[in-house]
């Protein structure tokens, strides 16, 4: 991982951290007023950045890698993974998202889960699409594990029981079967040793040279 995206992590979660505690915490109109100056002077500095390009930041690590005679992995830390929505450490508006890859690659890839204030819907319960979009997250990762490029084709959720905020909470997932260019994937999520909800998902496997990150085929 580069200084600049270790860094970008470190910042991100000072931001969520603020976030979250902004959500959920009371605090004084004053000190409101002053976190809203603060926040406006700070994005009027940094929208003056240059726009930052995710798939031409991938490209060059890509080619950075390979001149070293190393492997690009899209998943591992250092790809601009960290950027992506949902559970990219280096995106200040992301879940809290652990994954544990198992050595053994028919066993579940399974990953710890901690919503936190901002993503509540009803009260004390998790919003149901913050639920879906981290099993999206999730199973994601078993697209990764394969090393076969694939975009979401549909995404199913099924609520069995509220799912908390500021609880830990596990998601386990795995590839179920196949079919041409779709592999189906399915998930659950636990409270404890209760499963609180459950996710059929269907990838479409895309060409490789057309993902974000690989070569430019020109």
């Amino acid at each position: 991982m580069t200084a600049e995206m270790e860094q970008r992590v470190e910042t991100a979660h000072a931001l969520r951290r603020l976030i979250h505690a902004f959500a959920g915490r009371h605090s004084d109109v004053a000190a409101q007023r002053e976190l809203a100056e603060i926040a406006n002077r700070e994005a009027d500095r940094f929208e003056q950045g240059a726009p930052r390009d995710r798939m031409q930041i991938m490209r060059e690590l890509r080619e950075e890698a390979e001149a070293q005679g190393k492997e690009f992995r899209l998943g591992e830390p250092g790809s601009s993974f960290e950027d992506r929505a949902v559970a990219g450490r280096a995106n200040p508006t992301s879940v809290d998202i652990d994954v544990e890859m198992p050595d053994d690659a028919s066993d579940d890839i399974v990953a710890n889960v901690f919503f936190r204030k901002a993503f509540e819907g009803p009260p004390s319960r998790t919003h149901g699409g913050i639920v879906a979009a981290a099993f999206d997250d999730v199973t994601g990762f078993v697209i990764g594990r394969i090393s076969e490029p694939a975009f979401t084709g549909e995404l199913t959720v099924r609520f069995l029981a509220p799912v908390p905020i500021e609880r830990p909470l596990v998601m386990k997932t795995r590839l179920v079967g196949r079919e041409r260019r779709k592999l189906f994937i399915t998930a659950e999520a636990y409270d404890g040793d209760a499963v609180i909800a459950t996710c059929k998902a269907t990838y479409i496997k895309v060409d490789p040279s057309k993902f974000a990150g690989a070569p430019d085929p020109r």
